[in-house]
């Protein structure tokens, strides 16, 4: 700049001064200004002021020359002091070319700009507050300032800065917002600071209610969570918790629904400290929240389930999440099963903002209470009610669904995941039973494949959904079809729907809360059967090691007398005659060894009642598929003659030594407690002839073993009837004698048990022929 140039009001010699190198020189000029504006104002000579103001700015602080752009610097610094209260009226002009100077490549000239509108604010106080966009967005590029004096200087004048806006009233938050959400995106480490300290500030304000403007900038902050610095993670904690317990005061004010999905995104974040915060949250706001959060229910499963199975090392993630997860689950309500698909209305604060986020449908599916607190959680929300305005909330039922099912089948997820899906499941079908008979016969093949899982208690969480499906009242409803699209039941069962009090729940809506064990067999009961059978006879390990466990669980279930029966009857048509036999083994061996069978037993031992009779005869057709358990059936249920005849008939059998095991087996048995009454018959030689003569003819069957010396001996222990006779002549007698049941034919059992042996004889046979054909081909 040409120091001779005409610049008045300013005298060449203060020109030349701003000019100079030195900064003593530049000061003495600034004190020169500093006494002309002075002069101005006392004289009210507005123009003359703005012309010194742009004279500084123009010619010195925008100049191509650095000694210059310092010497603009600091006179404009002079021009507000000289100014005092009046600078406000200036502010526009004396601000902005010290905010072009931010951005200078020169380090010391950025500090002497820090220094100028440190002087100028100080003067200006809350007049800088319209400004105050402007002023905090050169801040936050100075606070990453890599030259330590400039980064100094500028959290001078941001210290200086809150202090004005913490004593001020007129603080605009709203023309705030948009650029404090711009940059809270930085990625730098100061930035990020400076912004956190920012928001601290205005929280601890009276007058400045962030809480309403938290959707915008919540996702931010869980970015700055992830800091790689200790310090800056420590701040954003300290600013997250804080809205939390603003929230805690004042939950009829938040925005819980316009958050949600930001919780859902970071509840599956990587860094454990942001999952931890954002499960927390989750909690809170399920709690607060209510049921304004179910429309977000399958994002929030989506986040929480996985959690479920962390290990030791995530163990406090692992405890909110599934806190949030029974949380969650108390939100879903009878009322939800509506079938006309009619809203559930939710009285909330009338606030037209809220209404707007509340009602904002889901846009992603990408929590949790303390225990102690479940209890105070309303059914329908724990918001207080102050109108009478209402937000209409829905179940989404079939996001929920598909996040279940997806979860069930990914085969990667841990175990407490998968038990957590399978409540989920039940607990829903208790709850919305009609609307989820709808997606039944999608959830139901992969119902069936997890009971192949590994673990005994995803098993049982299994059962139980398979049951509540198979004996829900609302599966009677609708024709839903068969759940492979083939399965037409082949003939008629009767089901036998024992009487019992106290099955549905008096509270129940339509009586839809029946207890699973409740003996209402609907269209799925008699598919679940088809396909458990199916899945055995496909999955032979699975009959093999999980088979009783899961028959003797449905018979706690369900009713036991139902399964046996139904299953007889598919028995009885199976074409794989290989598999019956096995099957009808092992339900055989659940009949007579099982705790939970104890009363059916004991109603086959009588036969009292057609019904017993009717379970019988179904049982002796299928149990036909296997000689020794047929003869089984017939000792448990004291029909020794037709055992005895059974057994007679064992001579045209094909003797195998799986035959004699299982004979041995049989012998085994009749030793056991369950079979007390048959061996006290034994006294009565003269009314049980048949018993002894059954027994004889097992004891014939066996080869010298262990099992047959078993049995003699327990035969050897048979009285003499004539001793018998002599000592009991002067006692009235007393007759263990059963006489046949009546209304069944033996004739047409011993018929058909004919017919069936003669089925495996053949299979048998044309099994050997397919192996001998194939080993020739190996010869050959």
């Amino acid at each position: 700049m040409n120091a001779e140039r005409d610049l008045s009001p300013l005298a060449p010699g203060v020109v030349r001064a701003l000019n100079d190198k030195l900064y003593e020189k530049r000061k003495v000029a600034a004190l020169e200004i500093e006494k002309l504006v002075r002069e101005f104002v006392a004289q009210n000579n507005t123009s003359q002021i703005k012309h010194v103001i742009q004279i500084l700015s123009q010619e010195f602080a925008l100049s191509q020359h650095p000694h210059s752009r310092k010497g603009g610097l600091i006179g404009l610094a002079a021009c507000s002091i000289a100014l005092g209260k009046d600078s406000g009226l200036y502010l526009k002009e004396l601000i902005e070319p010290v905010l072009t100077c931010f951005n200078d490549a020169d380090s010391r000239l950025r500090y002497y700009a820090c220094e100028a509108l440190y002087n100028i604010v100080k003067v200006a106080r809350g007049s800088v507050l319209p400004h105050f966009n402007v002023l905090f967005d050169g801040l936050s590029k100075l606070a990453a300032d890599p030259d330590p004096n400039v980064k100094s200087g500028s959290e001078l004048l941001d210290r200086l800065l809150k202090d004005i806006v913490t004593e001020s009233n007129q603080f605009d938050l709203v023309g705030f917002i948009p650029l404090l959400r711009e940059r809270i995106y930085s990625n730098n480490q100061y930035a990020r600071q400076f912004i956190i300290s920012w928001i601290l500030v205005l929280e601890s304000v009276p007058d400045i209610n962030l809480l309403d403007y938290l959707p915008e900038i919540l996702d931010g902050l869980f970015q700055i969570l992830g800091d790689n610095s200790k310090e800056i993670r420590k701040m954003c904690e300290v600013a997250l918790g804080e809205f939390l317990k603003e929230i805690k005061k004042n939950p009829s004010s938040v925005k819980f629904a316009e958050m949600a999905n930001i919780l859902v995104i970071h509840c599956q974040a990587a860094d454990d400290l942001i999952q931890l915060t954002a499960m927390c949250w989750m909690r809170e706001f399920i709690q607060l929240a209510g049921r304004v959060m179910l429309p977000y229910s399958s994002g929030i499963l989506t986040a929480v389930l996985p959690c479920l199975s962390y290990d030791d090392r995530k163990k406090n993630i692992k405890e909110v999440a599934n806190v949030c997860n029974q949380s969650l689950m108390k939100l879903v309500i009878p009322e939800d099963d509506e079938m006309d698909e009619a809203k559930q209305l939710l009285t909330l604060p009338a606030e037209p903002t809220s209404e707007e986020s509340l009602s904002k449908p889901e846009a992603a599916s990408s929590g949790s209470l303390d225990a102690s607190g479940d209890s105070n959680l309303s059914n329908n929300s724990v918001l207080t009610m102050t109108s009478s305005e209402r937000i209409q909330v829905t179940l989404n039922l079939d996001g929920i669904v598909q996040v279940l099912d997806c979860h069930l089948h990914d085969t990667s997820i841990g175990m407490m995941t998968r038990i957590a899906v399978l409540k989920w499941l039940y607990h829903l079908y208790i709850k919305t039973p009609r609307k989820m008979f709808r997606h039944t016969d999608s959830l139901f093949p992969i119902l069936l494949r997890t009971l192949s899982d590994e673990s005994d208690e995803v098993i049982l969480k299994d059962l139980e959904v398979l049951a509540e499906i198979a004996s829900s009242p609302a599966g009677q409803t609708e024709d839903h079809g068969p759940s492979d699209g083939s399965e037409v039941r082949p003939g008629p069962v009767e089901l036998h729907v024992p009487a019992r009090t106290g099955q549905l729940s008096s509270s129940g809506p339509k009586g839809l809360e029946c207890s699973p064990s409740t003996p209402t067999m609907n269209s799925y009961f008699y598919k679940f059967m088809i396909n458990l059978l199916k899945r055995f006879s496909s999955e032979r390990k699975l009959l093999e090691t999980r088979g009783a466990f899961i028959i003797r669980q449905l018979c706690l279930l369900l009713n036991a007398e139902n399964i046996f029966h139904s299953m007889a009857d598919i028995l009885l048509r199976e074409e794989d005659l290989k598999f019956a036999s096995t099957m009808v083994h092992t339900l055989n061996t659940i009949l007579l060894t099982s705790s939970e069978l104890f009363q059916l037993r004991n109603q086959l031992k009588d036969l009292k009642t057609p019904e017993s009779r009717n379970l019988f005869c179904c049982l002796y057709r299928s149990w036909c598929h296997n000689p020794v358990t047929t003869v089984s059936l017939c000792f448990l249920t004291q029909n020794y003659k037709h055992a005895y005849d059974l057994i007679q008939k064992f001579g045209d059998l094909e003797v195998t030594v799986d035959f004699l095991t299982e004979v041995d087996k049989l012998v085994q048995l009749i030793e056991c407690p369950i079979f007390t009454y048959l061996r006290l018959q034994l006294l009565d030689v003269k009314n049980n002839p048949y018993l002894i003569k059954a027994l004889y003819g097992l004891l014939m069957l066996l080869p010298q073993s262990s099992a047959f010396q078993l049995l003699s001996h327990r035969l050897q222990c048979v009285p003499n009837p004539e001793l018998l006779q002599a000592a009991d002549s002067t006692k009235p007698s007393t007759s263990f004698k059963r006489t046949s049941a009546p209304n069944i034919d033996y004739t047409e059992l011993l018929q058909h048990f004919e017919k069936v042996q003669n089925k495996h004889l053949e299979a048998r046979h044309q099994r050997a022929g397919r192996a001998e054909q194939l080993d020739r081909r190996v010869v050959l």
